[in-house]
C-alpha cells in the first residue's frame, strides 16, 4: 500500500471523493481542498488513471518533507531513491504547485526539484537524465502548502480531462471532467433512461461524455499517453488486466442524446469528435436555433449545457437579448424538463427570469462558474411581460425618436445621439451610426448600487434592437467613467474595423469598438459648419485635431490651406485618410506635437484657429501635465501671437464648470462672443452642458 493523492478542479472535492470510493470501496480518504488522499494499491491507482471521470491527476506519492526554504526543498527531493523509479535514460518534467514565504516562484521550486534529481545520479557515478516538457517519461509532480512539500510520480502524465477524443474545439471550449460533473449535478446520472438534451453542444463534450456514461466506457481509454508507462515501478500485467475488462464492461449502444448548436461548423465538430470517440451513432446531432427549440421528444428530461459567458464587454450586447429569448422559449416549449446552466456571468443567467432550484460552484479552467439547475414546473414556466410597450426606457427612447423624428430627416447625417441618461436609474448615452448604435455606460453614481447598475444595463441592452431596429450584433458597448486627459482616446480593443459614416455633405471614417471615442464628437457637428463657414480663403490651424473631421470642414469650406496637429501619430493618420476620402486638395499640413508647446515656439501666421483641448492630460509625450482651467490663457495667450491681424480663434472645451477668465482674454486684446448654444446641436440640447464654446476676435 501507498499513499495515492488524486486531485481535481475546484468545486468538484465532494464529488470526486464520492467516485473514489465507489471505485476504491475500502479506501480511507483524507480530503483537502482540490485533493483526495488515501492509502491504496497501484491497482487502485490505475483504476483511476482509467475510470476517473472527474479527477485532474493521480500522483504515486514518494515523499512528502519539509520546504520551508530552497535547501529543505532540495533536501526532501534527494531522500527519494530516485534510481527505483527512473533511469538515466528516460527523460523527466517537473510539475510544482504552490509557493510560500521562501519559495515565491513556482518556476524556481521546480528547478530545485529537477536539480535533486539529477544530482542524486551524478552522486551515484550515473548519467543525468535529461528535461522534456512535453510527454516526458517520468512526470514527477510537486506540491507544495505552507513549509511541506508532497512530490510523487504523476500517473496520468497528463490532465486525465484530456480523454483523447477531442480533435478540435471552438474558441472556449468546456474541460471534459467538467462536463461529467455538470451532468451529474444535473441529476441525469441518476435517471438515465431520462432523454438528455445539449442546446449549445459547442464542440460536442457533454453529449460525448454522456454516452460514455451510458455505455459504461472508461474515459481514459482512449489515451495513448500515461505518466507511468516507463515508470520503473510499473506493472503492465495490472494494467492490461484492467483495460480488458474496461472493454469487455462496455455496452453496446444507448439512446436519447440529443445536440444541437447554431453553428453548423461546430456541429461538425461535435460530429467529428463524437466519431473519433467511437459514440457517433449514440448522439442526434441537428443545427438549430437555442431560442426557437422544441424538445426532441414528448417525454422530459434534462437540458445540460454550457452556454457562452459574455467575458468580453461587448459581447453582452448580443448575449442578453439571447437568453431573454432563450428564457421565454424554455417556459414556453420545455415545461416539465429540468435545465442546469453553467456560467460565469450570474447576471446573464438572471436574464432568464428562471428560479433555480440549486446552484453549485465549480471552475472551468480558471473562470470561477456556478452550475444553475432549474425545474421547469407550473411556478417557474410564468411569462414576464416586459416587452418594449410598458418599459421605462423602452417608452422614453422612442418618445425621443418620434420627437426627432423631423429633425433626422432633414439634418443631413446618418450618426447622433438618441438618449442621454434621460432618466436617472438608466444612466447611458446611446448613439446611432448608420445602422450602428454606439452605448456608452455612465459610471453610476455610489447611491446606486453595483447590482442595480448591472440591471439596468441589461434593460437597456434587451430594448434597443426592439425599439431601434438595429441588431443586437451591431451595437457596441462602452462604459465611461471621469476620464483626465488623453485618456479618453485609449484603445479598449483591438478589432481595427471602421466604417464610413456621412455629415453635411462630408464622409468619415470611426471606429465604433477599438476606443472609448470613436473618431467623430458628434456634439461638434454645429462647430464644424462654423468653421466651414468661416474658412474660406483663410490659413487654418486646427489644434488638438483627433481625427482631423474639423480640418475636413475648413478644407470644404475654401480655405487657403489647413494646418492639422495633434500629440497622436494613430490620430493625424486617420485625419490624413478622412481628407483622402473627401477628396481634398490644397494645402494641408500634418504635425505630429504636443500641442501646447509647438503653439509657444511656432511663428507661423493663421486667419483662423480652432481649439478643443481635453480638460486634462499627463500624458508622457507632454513636458508638463496640462490642465485647461489652469492653463487655458497661456494656451490663448501663444495662439494669440500666432494669429493673423484680424483673425479669429474658436475655443472649445467640455470641462464641466470651466470658467473662461475674461478678464485676462481681454487684456491680451481679444473680444469675447459666447457662441456655445449655437454650438449645441439638437440631438444633444436636451442635456445642453456638454460643452462650452467661444469665439476670440483680435
Amino acid at each position: 500500500m501507498n499513499t495515492i493523492l488524486v486531485t481535481t478542479s475546484r468545486g468538484l472535492d465532494e464529488l470526486l471523493k464520492q467516485e473514489v470510493l465507489s471505485l476504491c470501496p475500502d479506501a480511507q480518504i483524507k480530503q483537502g481542498p482540490g485533493t483526495i488522499q488515501f492509502e491504496g494499491s497501484k491497482e487502485d491507482a490505475y483504476k483511476l488513471c482509467l475510470w476517473s471521470r472527474l479527477a485532474n491527476r493521480v500522483i504515486w506519492v514518494l515523499a512528502t518533507g519539509k520546504a520551508g526554504d530552497a535547501e529543505a526543498l532540495y533536501n526532501t527531493a534527494m531522500s527519494i531513491d530516485w534510481q527505483m523509479h527512473m533511469g538515466s535514460r528516460h527523460t523527466l518534467s517537473v510539475q510544482f504547485i504552490g509557493t510560500n514565504f521562501a519559495i515565491k516562484n513556482t518556476q524556481f521550486g521546480a528547478v530545485r526539484v529537477k536539480d535533486a534529481i539529477v544530482d542524486s545520479f551524478v552522486e551515484q557515478g550515473l548519467a543525468r537524465p535529461s528535461v522534456e516538457r512535453k510527454s516526458p517519461d517520468i512526470s514527477v509532480y510537486s506540491r507544495l502548502h505552507r513549509d511541506n512539500v508532497i512530490l510523487g510520480i504523476d500517473l496520468a502524465g497528463a490532465s486525465l480531462h484530456q480523454r483523447a477524443y477531442r480533435q478540435q474545439t471552438g474558441d472556449a471550449p468546456l474541460k471534459e471532467h467538467i462536463a461529467s460533473a455538470m451532468l451529474i449535478r444535473s441529476g441525469w446520472t441518476e435517471n438515465q433512461d431520462a432523454p438528455l438534451v445539449d442546446l449549445m453542444c459547442g464542440s460536442g463534450t457533454i453529449a460525448i461524455e454522456a454516452a460514455y456514461i451510458a455505455r459504461n466506457i472508461a474515459p481514459g481509454i482512449k489515451r495513448s499517453y500515461w505518466g507511468f508507462t516507463k515508470w520503473l515501478g510499473h506493472e503492465q500485467p495490472v494494467w492490461e488486466k484492467l483495460l480488458n475488462s474496461a472493454i469487455e464492461a462496455q455496452k453496446p449502444s444507448c439512446a436519447g442524446i440529443y445536440a444541437g448548436d447554431f453553428s453548423r461548423k461546430m456541429v461538425a465538430i461535435a460530429k467529428a469528435n463524437a466519431d473519433f470517440a467511437g459514440v457517433f451513432n449514440d448522439i442526434q446531432f441537428s443545427q438549430q436555433d437555442a431560442t426557437k427549440s422544441s424538445p426532441p421528444v414528448s417525454t422530459p428530461g434534462y437540458v445540460v449545457s454550457n452556454p457562452p459567458y459574455g467575458e468580453r464587454l461587448g459581447e453582452l450586447t448580443s448575449l442578453i437579448p439571447l437568453f431573454n429569448d432563450w428564457g421565454k422559449r424554455f417556459k414556453e416549449a420545455w415545461k416539465g424538463w429540468h435545465v442546469s446552466l453553467l456560467s460565469s456571468n450570474r447576471d446573464l443567467l438572471r436574464v432568464l427570469k428562471l428560479r433555480a432550484t440549486k446552484d453549485y460552484a465549480m471552475n472551468n479552467g480558471k473562470l470561477e462558474c456556478r452550475l444553475a439547475n432549474y425545474v421547469l414546473d407550473e411556478e417557474n414556466t410564468v411569462q414576464f411581460g416586459e416587452d418594449a410597450s410598458n418599459h421605462e426606457f423602452a417608452n422614453r427612447l422612442k418618445k425621443n425618436l418620434k420627437r426627432m423624428k423631423g429633425w433626422i430627416k432633414t439634418a443631413n447625417t446618418n450618426c447622433y445621439r438618441i438618449y442621454d441618461a434621460d432618466l436617472p436609474d438608466y444612466n447611458v448615452a446611446v448613439d446611432r451610426y448608420g445602422d450602428w448604435l454606439v452605448v456608452q455606460e455612465y459610471a453610476p453614481p455610489k447611491t446606486v448600487s453595483e447590482e442595480k447598475a448591472r440591471k439596468r444595463l441589461q434593460e437597456v441592452l434587451l430594448h434597443l434592437p426592439a425599439v431601434t431596429g438595429v441588431s443586437p450584433k451591431q451595437i457596441a458597448l462602452k462604459v465611461r467613467s471621469q476620464q483626465k486627459g488623453t485618456k479618453q482616446y485609449e484603445k479598449i480593443n483591438q478589432s481595427g474595423e471602421m466604417m464610413e459614416v456621412f455629415e453635411n455633405g462630408a464622409r468619415f471614417l470611426v471606429n465604433l469598438t477599438d476606443y472609448l471615442d470613436t473618431g467623430l464628437f458628434l456634439d461638434h457637428r454645429n462647430t464644424r459648419q462654423k468653421v466651414m463657414q468661416m474658412a474660406k480663403d483663410k490659413d487654418v490651424l486646427n489644434l488638438f485635431s483627433y481625427t482631423g473631421s474639423v480640418s475636413v470642414f475648413a478644407a470644404k469650406g475654401g480655405a487657403k490651406s489647413v494646418t492639422t496637429v495633434d500629440m497622436s501619430n494613430t490620430y493625424l493618420d486617420w485625419a490624413k485618410k478622412n481628407v483622402a476620402l473627401n477628396k481634398l486638395s490644397g494645402p494641408h499640413a500634418f504635425i505630429q506635437a504636443d500641442c501646447t508647446t509647438w503653439l509657444a515656439s511656432h511663428k507661423g501666421k493663421y486667419d483662423l484657429i480652432f481649439i478643443d483641448p481635453p480638460s486634462f492630460s499627463n500624458s508622457k509625450r507632454m513636458q508638463n501635465t496640462w490642465d485647461v482651467q489652469r492653463d487655458h490663457v497661456k494656451m490663448l495667450s501663444d495662439a494669440k501671437q500666432c494669429l493673423k491681424e484680424g483673425g479669429t480663434i474658436i475655443f472649445s472645451n467640455n470641462k464641466r464648470g470651466f470658467k473662461l477668465d475674461e478678464t485676462a482674454i481681454s487684456e491680451l486684446g481679444l473680444s469675447i462672443e459666447n457662441i456655445t448654444k449655437q454650438t449645441i446641436p439638437e440631438d444633444f440640447a436636451r442635456k445642453g452642458n456638454i460643452h462650452q464654446c467661444w469665439i476670440l476676435t483680435s
